[in-house]
């Protein structure tokens, strides 16, 4: 995340971008989040892919699932979990392929 570093030490930067979407690794989309919420303007969107996780994130707690998808649903369920409280966005979380999770900061 050096990058988005860089990027939020020059002031001009902060509400300065439209949309910006996330495909990355899935344990570091909340840290993600808490610096791009600053970076994307008012009315701006942040798109977050996966997170649905292969159905992972609704299936039950002791359901079969393969190794590296149980270790990234914590992940994913707590980026959901946290985009759903967080005031300053609206969300909408779409079912397509693998799921898309849409967010319009508001503030």
């Amino acid at each position: 995340m050096p990058v988005l570093d860089e990027l939020l030490q020059d002031e001009k930067n902060h509400g300065s971008y439209d949309f910006i979407f996330v495909d990355a690794d899935k344990d570091n989309y909340l840290n993600y989040h808490k610096r791009l919420i600053e970076l994307v303007k008012v009315g701006g969107l942040i798109g977050y892919d996966n997170t649905l996780w292969n159905g992972s994130v609704v299936a039950p707690g002791d359901a079969p699932l393969r190794k590296y998808v149980r270790y990234y649903r914590d992940f994913v369920m707590e980026l959901n979990k946290a985009l759903a409280v967080d005031p300053r966005i609206e969300i909408c979380m779409l079912p397509v392929g693998d799921g898309i999770t849409l967010c319009r900061r508001l503030k």
